[in-house]
């Protein structure tokens, strides 16, 4: 296990996780250990650790965390492994790692099975499970650290109460694929999940080369949140207020100031457009 680093973000924005960091240096005795101190830090750690011919490159903490190793590690030979101990671990959920067994999850780093799966871009930035432009953005944009500290994955709840009585941007949507060319918010998918174990994008797989995109039309912040919990609880998507397809591409603009999220961190701001290469992340998995 010498040539396996693992990449802890001791700030990993739950009291849980803080629990876990002990454990984790525990565990990983045998490995190159190295906390993170500030955000960023994560993606030039496993850059220098590919450059330093680490085999597998572990990152230790949530999905913002593996956000930032994966910018690190992409177009690699190095594998990626996850010990998931973050606020959120919706990638993990998605892998089937045991998110709430950190040694079962050990197990599978010490071990030689991978997936290869598909790795989607914004912009010049890469992402492995979701990107949302317009509300979730903005909740993440609002939700200050020691809301999360405070009420853990609920703070984004109390984020999105105190905005939804704004006026949503409009969203400009370039795609052949798609049907409409205006939105008030979109939501793109790599894999099936959103915002934890909810199956929100129905027809999802991981390596399957095609982006799922969820688009809300001209609806306000209230209606919008009322038809997330419809698309959350149904089997299929057939409100006519939300367009899903899917597609290899996509572009979304805005003549206003809209943030874009990646793996539930901020990113910028529109335009973005959406790129990925297929098969092209190699994980360790179950």
């Amino acid at each position: 296990m010498s040539r396996t680093l693992i990449i802890l973000n001791p700030a990993a924005r739950s009291e849980r996780a803080q629990r876990f960091r002990s454990r984790v240096e525990s565990l990983a005795q045998n490995c190159v250990v190295c906390a993170t101190t500030h955000i960023g830090e994560a993606e030039s750690m496993a850059r220098r650790g590919v450059h330093e011919g680490f085999e597998k490159i572990v990152a230790a903490g949530g999905d913002g965390t593996i956000n930032e190793v994966v910018n690190g590690l992409a177009g690699s030979r190095a594998t990626l492994g996850l010990l998931p101990i973050g606020t959120m671990n919706v990638f993990a959920t998605e892998l089937g790692l045991p998110v709430h067994d950190l040694e079962g999850c050990w197990n599978i780093v010490q071990g030689q099975h991978t997936r290869t799966v598909d790795l989607p871009k914004a912009n010049q930035k890469f992402f492995v499970q979701l990107a949302g432009v317009g509300l979730d953005a903005q909740v993440v944009k609002e939700t200050s650290s020691q809301l999360k500290r405070n009420f853990g994955p609920l703070s984004y709840l109390v984020s999105a109460a105190q905005i939804a009585a704004r006026q949503p941007p409009r969203l400009f949507i370039q795609s052949e694929d798609a049907l409409i060319d205006e939105g008030s918010f979109v939501l793109v998918g790599n894999g099936r999940l959103y915002g934890g174990p909810f199956p929100f994008f129905k027809h999802a797989a991981l390596d399957d080369g095609l982006f799922d995109v969820v688009v809300f039309k001209r609806l306000g912040y209230l209606e919008i949140i009322k038809y997330l919990q419809d698309v959350v609880f149904s089997s299929e998507i057939r409100v006519p207020e939300v367009e899903y397809f899917q597609t290899r591409q996509l572009r979304v603009e805005s003549d206003q100031t809209v943030p874009v999220e990646l793996d539930g961190e901020l990113v910028g701001n529109c335009p973005v457009e959406f790129s990925l290469q297929q098969r092209f992340l190699r994980v360790l998995t179950p």
